[in-house]
C-alpha cells in the first residue's frame, strides 16, 4: 500500500512507519524525512515534525521545504507555550503583572536572575555628541529710551519685549 493512500484513508501512523522504513533503507535520502516532517505538520505533531526536519536538513541543509517546516512548526511549538503560559492561573491581570509573571516564569525556567544580562561595556556603542553650530544672534530690539531690551529672565513672559 501506498504512501498517499494510506493519507486518504486517515492511517498517518502506518505511512509515518512506511516513510520510516524508507528512511532506514536510504539512509542517505532526504525525501522519506521531508514526507515525514510534512505529515506530522499536516497532523499538528509540530515536535515530531521538527525532528523529521532536522533530519532531511542534515541531509541537505539548503530545502526550503524543510527549513519552512522547521521554522513554521516551531512558531507553533512557541505560540501553544505562550498560550499555556497566558492560561496560568498566576498570569492572570492586567498587561504589566502578565508580563512580571511571564517574566518570572522564564526566569525560573532558565534558572538566571536576570532574562537578558546587561552587555560588556566596551561593546557597547560608544555616542558622539554632534557639534551644532552655535546660532547667530540677531540684533536686539531697543526699548523706548534707548537701552538694549535684556533677555526675559526665567519665569518672566518672554513676548513681554513685544508689547
Amino acid at each position: 500500500m501506498s504512501v498517499d493512500s494510506l493519507l486518504e484513508k486517515g492511517n498517518q501512523e502506518e505511512a509515518v512507519k512506511i516513510l520510516g522504513d524508507l528512511a532506514k533503507q536510504n539512509p542517505g535520502r532526504k525525501e522519506p524525512w521531508i514526507r515525514m516532517a510534512k505529515v506530522h505538520f499536516d497532523a499538528e505533531n509540530y515536535a515530531q515534525a521538527i525532528v523529521a526536519a532536522e533530519e532531511a536538513l542534515q541531509r541537505d541543509g539548503t530545502d526550503r521545504s524543510a527549513k519552512s517546516i522547521r521554522a513554521v512548526a516551531g512558531l507553533r511549538v512557541a505560540a501553544q507555550s505562550l498560550t499555556d503560559l497566558r492560561g496560568d492561573v498566576e498570569l492572570k491581570g492586567d498587561a504589566r503583572s502578565d508580563a512580571v509573571g511571564l517574566a518570572k516564569v522564564m526566569r525560573d525556567t532558565l534558572g538566571e536572575d536576570v532574562l537578558v544580562p546587561p552587555g560588556e561595556p566596551d561593546k557597547k556603542k560608544k555616542v558622539v555628541p554632534v557639534a551644532r553650530p552655535k546660532p547667530t544672534v540677531a540684533a536686539t530690539p531697543k526699548k523706548a529710551g534707548g537701552a538694549d531690551a535684556a533677555p526675559a529672565a526665567s519665569g518672566a513672559n518672554p513676548f513681554s519685549v513685544l508689547k
